[in-house]
């Protein structure tokens, strides 16, 4: 499985929900995806949907991963 991650471009009305130009992890979503939504673990450390449009999709060089994948 591919560990996917966007960077933050827009937060509208979702200040404190979403950083910009922060990196999040996406969790797979069949469901939201099918609504242009997308789940990533915001601020408060769960699990949400937001726009998809508010973020953009990032590869992250494979010398990071390890960073990602001890968090």
């Amino acid at each position: 499985m591919n560990t996917q991650f966007v960077v933050c471009v827009k937060n509208s009305e979702m200040e404190a929900s979403l950083e910009l130009k922060k990196i999040y992890e996406v969790i797979e979503d069949a469901s939201a995806k099918e609504k242009n939504l997308i789940r990533i673990i915001d601020e408060s450390g769960e699990d949400y949907l937001f726009p998809a449009d508010y973020f953009v999709p990032i590869t992250i060089p494979q010398a990071a991963h390890f960073v990602f994948n001890s968090m």
